[in-house]
């Protein structure tokens, strides 16, 4: 069990929190949606599903689409995809990379809860610099439901042996930013998408980076997270 001594646990999002993954999540949808028979999905398609797990999100594509293969099949054959493209590199924000530093070497218990696959976790961490100061990893695979609902952060909470009130979550995607709440956890937001920045699931963030990753400040958010 991790002791939460040195102050507050630390659980943070990794797409579009510590990494810039969207792009790969977005080609790997692109191209498995194209491979069956459906053309032309774009960007702002995808927009709609940050935040939301790999296999809820698949679920709704399919539906829309009216694909015959399984939810099992598509979500294999997009790992796949994703896993090739994450494989070339995924750029950590410098800013979280600064935060998640500071406070790895202040002993705050530290992990990432994901709605990405464990695999998917694992390869993207495993190319940064990140990896060794990440070792505990919660993906929705390994829960009953995925965010809005709280389960991958309460898991994480569980494996660092901290209670729910004990946790600060860091989220970029409103569906994360409920799960917080829903989880009984203080929450630190930062919109990747813009336009999110009102959706009232950030209204309860207890702070709040309106203008993203180009606002976010890692003095501010840890001086914020240990006061």
């Amino acid at each position: 069990m991790i002791s939460s001594a040195a102050g507050p646990a630390v659980i943070f999002d990794l797409d579009g929190t510590l990494v810039d993954s969207e792009p790969h999540y977005y080609e790997a949808g692109r191209r498995l949606l194209a491979a069956h028979g459906v053309p032309g999905f774009t960007w702002e398609n995808h927009l709609r599903f940050i935040g939301i797990g790999t296999q809820e999100t698949l679920e709704t594509l399919r539906r829309e689409n009216g694909l015959a293969a399984s939810v099992e099949t598509l979500l294999a054959e997009k790992n796949r995809l994703y896993l090739e493209l994450a494989h070339s590199g995924t750029e950590v924000f410098p800013e979280m990379r600064k935060l998640v530093e500071r406070l790895d070497a202040a002993g705050h218990p530290l992990a990432v809860a994901s709605g990405s696959s464990r695999a998917a976790i694992d390869a993207v961490l495993g190319a940064t610099s990140l990896n060794e100061l990440l070792p505990l990893r919660v993906s929705a695979e390994e829960v009953p439901h995925g965010k809005p609902e709280p389960d991958v952060f309460l898991e994480a909470a569980r494996r660092l042996g901290v209670s729910p009130a004990g946790c600060v979550v860091v989220e970029d995607a409103p569906p994360g930013a409920e799960a917080a709440h829903r989880a009984g956890m203080r929450c630190v937001a930062v919109p990747y998408v813009p336009a999110h920045v009102t959706d009232p699931a950030f209204s309860g963030a207890d702070l709040l980076f309106p203008g993203g990753q180009r606002e976010f400040d890692a003095q501010k958010a840890y001086d914020w997270i240990v006061g």
